[in-house]
């Protein structure tokens, strides 16, 4: 009989910041952030997916793309987004190294025109983490496991109450991180965090 392996515990372990950096990851500070406006509630999580050139992964190339150092000349792919200027608080990549951009006391540059519960410009509140991966591609266990941790530890700075995924706050212009992220499983991860996730997330992941 095969011996199913449990889903790895998340360790609640008290996180350390400073100045709204997080203590412990990989930082690679991107010049492409802002400050939030005055009196902001920082309350939501927007999780995206990413790579550069697509699907491809570990070149490093997100990175560049975030710090603006990026070679527009060395994939053609990068000529569609030239001069682009974006940035995101976290990433992921597929081994689960985490590395911090922006500060979470400041707005990073990546939600876009944008919507989620009842307000507008989610880049103004929230805090967004991108994953290593192509939207609609399954993401790698050490993702999921490494998210919940980096998750648990912006509850303990921020008043997180609401999850959502770049699809969910643009949707009809942005598909991830897509069909292959198992929002159910991040939600059992996170069960007792007491976080909202969007609806139809919310439904299933109370499901036998």
């Amino acid at each position: 009989m095969a011996v199913q392996t449990p889903e790895p515990t998340v360790a609640t372990v008290a996180a350390v910041w400073h100045e709204g950096w997080l203590q412990g990851v990989r930082h690679q500070p991107s010049p492409n952030f802002g400050p939030r406006p005055c009196g902001a509630v920082v309350d939501l999580l927007v999780l995206h997916s990413i790579s550069l050139p697509p699907g491809v992964f570990g070149t490093g190339d997100v990175d560049r793309l975030f710090t603006n150092t990026l070679d527009w000349d060395a994939h053609p792919y990068f000529q569609s987004i030239r001069g682009l200027e974006v940035s995101a608080h976290f990433a992921i990549d597929r081994l689960g190294q985490i590395t911090q951009y922006v500060s979470v006391n400041q707005r990073a540059w990546h939600a876009g025109a944008s919507s989620w519960r009842g307000r507008h410009n989610c880049n103004d509140d929230s805090v967004g983490i991108e994953l290593e991966g192509l939207e609609g591609d399954a993401f790698e266990a050490a993702q999921y496991t490494a998210l919940a941790r980096l998750c648990r530890d912006i509850v303990q700075t921020c008043p997180i109450a609401h999850v959502a995924g770049h699809e969910h706050i643009a949707p009809g212009r942005k598909q991830d991180p897509g069909p292959g992220f198992d929002w159910p499983r991040l939600a059992s991860l996170l069960m007792d965090c007491g976080l909202c996730f969007p609806p139809a997330v919310a439904i299933s992941s109370q499901k036998p």
